[in-house]
């Protein structure tokens, strides 16, 4: 596999679509809620589980479309919240554990990955670590980078046409700075795939490696590597569970964060957590499979 720019900008464009589509009807939907205050009809279930993540009810739809849709959705619905970057931090901690449920959870089927294990290993595992970060000090947190304020603040509109005009605006300039980031990311990761050592490897049964593309490149890479050797019979159970485990606490690791750290979640707080939970818990599971 060469790195070829033309399939890069292809897959660029491709994504740019995506995002557009995604964030800026949401975006607008989040705004009409708001203007309509229809928000509290629909979050009260999740009130509960937002308020011990110490995020505001109107959190729980950004929490909700990331579970079954992607991060895109989510940070669509976080976006017009005025989020500071404390609770930037615990979104980015939660629904970077615990996102795209639905396609991802099939993924780690094809590595006989229980369903439920995945998702609730996920979803608890999310919980768990969001709550910590929401027990962090706020100076731990930088203030200056709270949220694009100025695009996000609910004013007192004078009429319906106002407010989607200001949602448009608002939801255009989210849209280019995701897809801005998001097509560097693109070319950066397209290279890195098209490198040789990242070739030679990908042919070899390396749990280490398959951990490694897994963190950097994401969950389908990563476990892309290992189900043909899956089907085959050549991995054993403990390894499979292991590496699954892993990466599905921690995988995708720059893509996911730096989506968040636009609005200014403190990216070392997400890094370091991630990685120390998938490492613990991982470990952890093999132990106890030892045992049982």
């Amino acid at each position: 596999m060469q790195f070829v720019f033309k399939n890069s900008s292809k897959m660029a464009f491709q994504s740019s679509l995506i995002i557009l589509k995604l964030i800026v009807p949401i975006y607008i939907i989040a705004d009409l809620l708001f203007y309509y205050d229809l928000l509290r009809h629909i979050t009260f279930l999740f009130k509960p589980l937002v308020t011990l993540l110490g995020l505001p009810s109107e959190a729980a739809l950004s929490i909700v479309s990331g579970l079954f849709l992607n991060l895109y959705a989510a940070i669509a619905f976080a976006a017009p919240l005025g989020l500071n970057a404390h609770e930037w931090t615990i979104l980015a901690v939660f629904l970077g554990i615990a996102h795209a449920l639905l396609v991802e959870t099939e993924i780690m089927k094809k590595l006989g990955i229980s369903r439920w294990y995945s998702v609730l290993l996920r979803i608890i595992t999310g919980f768990i670590v969001a709550f910590l970060v929401s027990l962090l000090p706020e100076s731990w947190f930088d203030v200056s980078l709270a949220s694009n304020a100025s695009l996000n603040q609910h004013a007192p509109y004078t009429s319906i046409v106002e407010l989607l005009k200001h949602s448009l605006y608002a939801s255009l300039i989210l849209s280019i700075e995701v897809i801005g980031l998001v097509s560097l990311l693109i070319f950066f990761l397209d290279f890195l795939k098209s490198r040789s050592f990242i070739q030679h490897h990908s042919q070899k049964l390396n749990a280490g490696f398959s951990i490694t593309v897994g963190v950097v490149l994401g969950i389908t890479y990563g476990a892309g590597i290992l189900i043909s050797e899956y089907q085959k019979g050549a991995l054993q159970k403990k390894e499979i569970l292991f590496i699954g485990t892993y990466l599905m606490i921690c995988h995708a690791i720059i893509e996911d964060t730096l989506l968040f750290v636009l609005f200014g979640a403190n990216l070392w707080v997400i890094v370091t957590l991630r990685i120390i939970f998938a490492t613990l818990i991982a470990y952890g599971v093999i132990k106890f499979w030892k045992v049982n």
